[in-house]
C-alpha cells in the first residue's frame, strides 16, 4: 500500500500551524518573525534564512520583510497581503524591488545594456549578487563563472582589468585618510572628495562599454592623484614636525648632559 501523499494545501497548513506554535515565544526574544519561523523549518523552507545569515544584508540589519513585504512583528499575519506581503518578486520586478533602497544603482542598471535586456533574457540583480546570500558589491563579482552564464568573459575581463587599479587606489587612500582622522588632522575635504570619486567609480560597475569604463577610470585616477598629493603633504609636514621635535629633545638632552659634566668639572 502506497503512503498517502500530502497535498500542497496540507503542506501550507502544516507550515502555518508550525509558525503559530512558535508564536508562544515572547516577542522580545524574537529577532524577527520571518527569521524565527523559517529558520526553524527544514529543507527549502529554512534554506533562505541560512543563506541570508551569511549575507551583507544580515550584516547591515536588512531583514526579509524589506524585500518581500509583510509584518515582521506579527507571526499570524506576517504573510497577509493586507500587511504588505508581496512574496517572491517576479523576475522583471527584481530591479525595482532592490531599487527601493539602491536608488542610484537602479538608475545605473536600467541604463545599462543589461538593464535594457530586462524581460528579454537579460540578467537581474540576483544573477550577479545572489538572492538570499547577497554578496557585498566588489570587483570579485565580475568573474568568469558568473559572466559566462550569459556570454563570453572577454569583455568583462577587460573591464575588470581597467577598474582594478582604481579600486586599489580608492581603498589605499581611504585607509590613509582614516589614519589622519585618528591623528586629529583635518581631513573633511579629502574625505568628501574621495566619497564623490568612489560614487562616480561605482556607477561604472553596471556599464558594459569597455572604452567608457577605461576613460572614466582614467579621469577618476587623476582626481585620486590630487587627493593623494594632499595626503602626502600632510604626512610630510607631520614627519618634519616629528623630526624637529626629536632634534629639539636630543638637543635638550645634550645640553643637560653638557651642563652636568661642566658642573662636575667645577666641583673637582
Amino acid at each position: 500500500m502506497k503512503p498517502a501523499r500530502i497535498s500542497g494545501s496540507m503542506r501550507t497548513l502544516f507550515i502555518l500551524t508550525f509558525c503559530l506554535l512558535l508564536s508562544v515565544v515572547p516577542l522580545a526574544a524574537q529577532e524577527n518573525t520571518c527569521v524565527q519561523c523559517h529558520g526553524s523549518l527544514p529543507g527549502r523552507y529554512g534554506e533562505p534564512v541560512l543563506l541570508w545569515k551569511t549575507s551583507v544584508h544580515a550584516g547591515n540589519g536588512v531583514y526579509c520583510h524589506e524585500c518581500h513585504g509583510g509584518d515582521p512583528k506579527d507571526m499570524t499575519n506576517a504573510m497577509n497581503p493586507s500587511r504588505g506581503f508581496k512574496g517572491v518578486p517576479k523576475q522583471t520586478a527584481i530591479p525595482e524591488t532592490c531599487g527601493r533602497c539602491h536608488v542610484g544603482v537602479l538608475k545605473d542598471f536600467m541604463g545599462s545594456a543589461h538593464g535594457k535586456k530586462l524581460g528579454n533574457g537579460g540578467p537581474t540583480c540576483v544573477t550577479c549578487h545572489g538572492n538570499h546570500a547577497i554578496k557585498k558589491a566588489s570587483l570579485d563579482l565580475i568573474n568568469e563563472k558568473t559572466c559566462t552564464k550569459c556570454h563570453p568573459y572577454e569583455r568583462a575581463r577587460l573591464m575588470k582589468q581597467a577598474m582594478q587599479a582604481t579600486e586599489g587606489r580608492i581603498t589605499s587612500l581611504d585607509n590613509r585618510i582614516q589614519t589622519l582622522k585618528l591623528q586629529g588632522k583635518a581631513s573633511e575635504g579629502m574625505e568628501q572628495g574621495l566619497f564623490n570619486a568612489r560614487n562616480r567609480f561605482h556607477t561604472l560597475f553596471h556599464d558594459v562599454m569597455v572604452e567608457k569604463v577605461r576613460s572614466e577610470s582614467t579621469a577618476i585616477d587623476k582626481e585620486l592623484e590630487t587627493i593623494g598629493a594632499q595626503i602626502d603633504a600632510i604626512e610630510q609636514a607631520e614627519k618634519k614636525r616629528k623630526i624637529a621635535g626629536s632634534v629639539a629633545i636630543a638637543g635638550a638632552l645634550l645640553a643637560a648632559l653638557f651642563f652636568r659634566l661642566l658642573g662636575k668639572t667645577y666641583d673637582n
